[in-house]
């Protein structure tokens, strides 16, 4: 149910007359401002009176922001534009409670994002627009001044009303050719869309038959937003009494906005507008892609998928910024022998080489780097993908639709007799996949993929399991990698770090390896949200299949075994590559601990 607006509380109240409302309400149609502020300049009712009245009905104390002391201190405990953003202004703190001036003292959101932000329980006290805005520059600074308010109001306070004709189409002028769009400043558009947005909804369905601006442009913001923080993933998620929007950042998931639960469907049906997706759909998952243009170069594909929940359709974007892709296999994470081995197996004619790895640890882009350090108009590469996530200049790709029978198993016989030299499947799903993929290896032709294992020695087990023969594993098999990726320490706030030498040796680093080597960490600045890290890097495990390792597969070693031989041969295991990464000042002994887990 809708809050009553504050012309109806106050005609209601007997402090204006109708006649005076309509009169203020078509001064702010012309001129736009808070129908307060209006009301005050008019004449009609006095601020003290108004404030009173407002404290009355919100049950909120009152508080003389012209004349209050503010401790310093206490300003700096909300983000400037958060305070600019909701027009509040924090008066004090009492223990774990911060007291916080608010024009209006029922918004929720604006609440839940102070407490967010600043740990601290909000208690809010109730002010007048015009002292709000005039303390607000008084104590941070301009931006918020009278015109700016009123700018900014004469965007937020527009209606939406749906239709009456529950068949139309619905958003129909959402600009259904907008799935291209662009975005340049973020803060004016999430302003201008989340302020005091407010809706009518169908008793039916609460489908959102007429939104415009501000809906689009929030959407908007927020792909651009994730895009500039360097997110990989966007979460839109409905709860019972929240909607929330969380970005997953160097694999840290983090919420980064409290929505209206009233624009739940608003949003929801824009991205499925984008994505091409059926928004009258809401009982099936589904899954669409869509671009977002930045200037006139930049471009971003987004993966999207929709996932009915209890509580509306929860939506997840994949952000598939080519702009962000590295294709240097040092700059991933390659170096040594490691590099060596692996450039060596990408050069060999015939033979499988497997990435294996937990899903969201970076194995396609190693693939996709491999496919680019090899990629010569002398080869035909070919590649079998579920979903192709970058599109590569000169490699032909085909994406994979199970339900018309176009499966990896199908493609992969069909690659067969298209003459390729290199092939690319995307994950070895089946034992005909993988049963094709060794015949292709074993005909002449490289072949790389994906598995999902742990570790590189225990996807030996793994194939054997899937119902491959050991011989033919060792025939086709030429080097098996797994990876995980680490949080790199943020090179702007970078500074030493003193760790307890018995717990770097008892996590396995050699007494010899800690003297006189200077580990950091990441103190947390602006830069990197004040984590510590920024950016990420891979760890691998490079396990090349030669003859004393096919030797011992065929006798049937046990995955334990494999790794012993293989670490005799020289193999670094993914923490024992971690250490190294850790002496090089890349990452943090956390990371690798939490990463390498399972050594």
């Amino acid at each position: 149910m809708l809050r009553p607006k504050l012309g109806v509380l106050l005609v209601h109240g007997h402090l204006v007359t109708e006649e005076q409302l309509s009169a203020a309400l078509s001064i702010q149609k012309k001129e736009g401002g808070r129908l307060g502020g209006i009301l005050i300049r008019s004449g009609v009712i006095g601020e003290e009176q108004l404030l009173s009245f407002l404290s009355q009905q919100y049950g909120v104390a009152p508080v003389d922001v012209k004349n209050v002391q503010i401790d310093p201190t206490i300003l700096k405990l909300i983000p400037v534009d958060l305070v600019k953003k909701y027009m509040v202004l924090p008066i004090k703190r009492t223990g774990t409670i911060l007291h916080i001036a608010m024009a209006d003292p029922s918004d929720v959101f604006a609440i839940d994002d102070i407490k967010f932000m600043s740990g601290y329980n909000v208690e809010p006290l109730i002010a007048t627009d015009s002292t709000l805005v005039d303390a607000i520059n008084k104590h941070y600074g301009g931006g918020t001044g009278t015109a700016a308010m009123e700018k900014r109001t004469k965007i937020e306070t527009k209606d939406y009303v749906l239709k009456d004709d529950p068949e139309e189409d619905a958003l129909a002028n959402l600009g259904e050719n907008e799935d291209v769009v662009s975005v340049e400043d973020f803060d004016a558009v999430v302003g201008a869309a989340l302020g005091t947005v407010e809706m009518v909804e169908t008793a039916e369905e609460g489908i959102i038959k007429e939104v415009d601006a501000p809906i689009i442009t929030l959407v908007n913001g927020i792909l651009v937003n994730a895009i500039n923080v360097g997110a990989s993933d966007i979460h839109i998620e409905p709860f019972e009494a929240k909607f929330c929007v969380r970005l997953r950042i160097d694999g840290v998931m983090k919420t980064t906005m409290h929505l209206p639960l009233k624009i739940k469907n608003a949003v929801v049906s824009r991205l499925k507008i984008m994505s091409k997706l059926n928004i009258a759909e809401r009982r099936l998952p589904q899954d669409g892609r869509m671009k977002l243009k930045l200037g006139k170069k930049k471009e971003v594909d987004f993966r999207v998928s929709s996932v009915p929940c209890l509580f509306g359709e929860k939506l997840v974007l994949r952000i598939l910024d080519k702009g962000n892709l590295t294709l240097d296999l040092k700059q991933l994470g390659f170096d040594g022998e490691d590099l060596v081995n692996f450039t060596n197996a990408l050069n060999t004619p015939y033979g499988m080489i497997l990435v294996t790895g937990p899903t969201g640890s970076g194995k396609t882009t190693t693939l996709y780097s491999a496919l680019k350090l090899i990629l010569s108009d002398e080869i035909n590469i070919m590649t079998a993908e579920d979903p192709i996530e970058y599109t590569l200049s000169g490699i032909n790709q085909v994406q994979m639709k199970e339900e018309i029978g176009l499966t990896f198993s199908n493609v992969l016989r069909s690659f067969l007799r298209q003459d390729p030299d290199v092939v690319m499947v995307g994950e070895m799903r089946d034992f005909e996949t993988a049963e094709i993929a060794v015949r292709a290896a074993l005909t002449g032709h490289l072949v790389l993929s994906t598995l999902h294992t742990n570790d590189a020695p225990s996807t030996v087990n793994r194939l054997i399991n899937m119902g491959l023969e050991p011989f033919l594993v060792t025939s086709s098999v030429i080097m098996i990698i797994a990876q995980r990726l680490a949080r790199k320490i943020c090179a702007g706030c970078k500074q030493p770090d003193s760790i307890d030498p018995d717990i770097l040796i008892k996590a396995g680093f050699k007494k010899e390896d800690i003297n006189g080597t200077v580990f950091y960490k990441g103190k947390g600045c602006i830069a990197c949200n004040q984590t510590g890290y920024k950016g990420r890097i891979a760890l691998y495990e490079v396990m090349p299949i030669k003859d004393q390792m096919r030797e011992i597969i065929l006798k049937g070693a046990s995955a334990d075994e494999i790794k012993r031989k293989a670490i005799s041969l020289g193999m670094e295991t993914l923490r024992t590559n971690g250490f190294k990464k850790m002496k090089q000042g890349v990452t943090t002994y956390e990371e690798i601990i939490y990463n390498t887990m399972s050594d």
